[in-house]
């Protein structure tokens, strides 16, 4: 393995479209999602284990999931458990390790991915991950993986890339497109050359500061004011200072979206973002009527195509049903049509505004 390789999984989420199994206090990367024994980010952690220096792995959440991180992945030291006081999205979470790293070892290569993403072919992702890291070790670039569509789904953002080569498999970005409609991304899909966000970012340390420095100033500046306590005693109370200033914002937006050293990598590993129930319905497996079912005591007469995750010490019958979700916890019961999947984030919205944060 090499040294000069570092992976940041991101883990401060609170999955809201997974609701209401996701909840604020337990979120999806948390969870067994499609019942195969392992969490979300226990499986992430075992992918980058394979050719990632265990103490050269880190895991940036909230600080209300600082145990349970600790918990599920008991073999990480609890020094590479970085805490945010709050969540500001993904830019300050990318900032708060590369400044971390860049005392350390500015030269390192850094992959930051999310924690509760499903990936198939191992073996594949872990070639294209270390194709990235070498590149990015020779070349001042940002690389962004890009997953080879397979329909022209709205819940993913899409990237435009040069269809000529700059190296083995690594492509020049040209635009990036935020979740289309319908009839766009089925536009995107039939001129072969967008590809999905995956989300799973890597460059070298010393340069993704350079791009904060440029595009996002403000933020970099409050790091760079506590320099040399991101590794010491006084980390904790230097973040704390940092992130009520941060402002809240994608590193997709801050700089991927601004930057003109951005690179793609097409690749094709069995990727989900799991997102939504739907892509957990997608990599689930179906009874003879289309039905993935998760829980010990469902029944269906006459019910296809549904998506039922139910307690173990309930009886479920489901009658007549066609394309729906029911998902069952011990507080909250969810039955929604498929198609409504992305709207589940509103009808959180919705309990929040009416219910309070009882049931979130």
């Amino acid at each position: 393995m090499n040294k000069n390789h570092y992976v940041a999984i991101m883990a401060g989420g609170i999955g809201s479209r997974f609701w209401p199994m996701s909840r604020t206090h337990f979120p999806k990367q948390f969870l067994d999602i499609l019942g195969i024994g392992r969490t979300l980010i226990q499986s992430t952690f075992d992918r980058f284990l394979r050719f990632i220096p265990r103490e050269n792995i880190y895991v940036v959440t909230s600080e209300e999931y600082r145990n349970i991180v600790a918990e599920q992945l008991p073999e990480l030291d609890m020094d590479n458990i970085l805490c945010e006081p709050s969540r500001k999205n993904t830019a300050p979470c990318v900032a708060y390790i590369a400044y971390k790293l860049n005392e350390i070892n500015p030269d390192g290569a850094l992959i930051c991915a999310p924690a509760d993403h499903l990936i198939l072919d191992e073996k594949a992702f872990n070639k294209v991950c270390l194709e990235a890291l070498d590149f990015v070790s020779k070349h001042k670039a940002l690389i962004t993986l890009g997953i080879k569509p397979a329909t022209p789904n709205t819940g993913y953002g899409y990237i435009q890339y040069d269809q000529q080569s700059v190296s083995d498999n690594v492509y020049k970005v040209k635009t990036f497109t935020e979740k289309p409609n319908l009839e766009l991304a089925r536009t995107f899909l039939a001129s072969g050359d967008f590809l999905w966000n995956a989300g799973i970012f890597v460059w070298q340390v010393k340069n993704i500061v350079h791009a904060f420095e440029k595009y996002l100033p403000e933020m970099a500046e409050l790091f760079v004011a506590e320099q040399g306590r991101l590794n010491s005693e006084e980390e904790k109370e230097a973040i704390g200072r940092i992130y009520p200033q941060c402002t809240n914002i994608s590193i997709d937006y801050g700089i991927m979206e601004k930057a003109n050293n951005v690179y793609l990598i097409p690749s094709s590993f069995g990727w989900s973002d799991l997102g939504t129930w739907n892509s957990a319905y997608d990599n689930m497996d179906k009874d003879y009527l289309g039905n993935a079912v998760s829980g010990d005591n469902v029944m269906v007469i006459d019910a296809t195509r549904c998506m039922i995750h139910g307690r173990n010490d309930k009886l479920y019958l489901l009658q007549g049903m066609d394309d729906y979700i029911l998902v069952d916890t011990k507080d909250v019961m969810l039955i929604c049509k498929k198609e409504k999947e992305q709207e589940i984030k509103e009808y959180v919205g919705e309990v929040k505004r009416n219910k309070g944060e009882r049931f979130l």
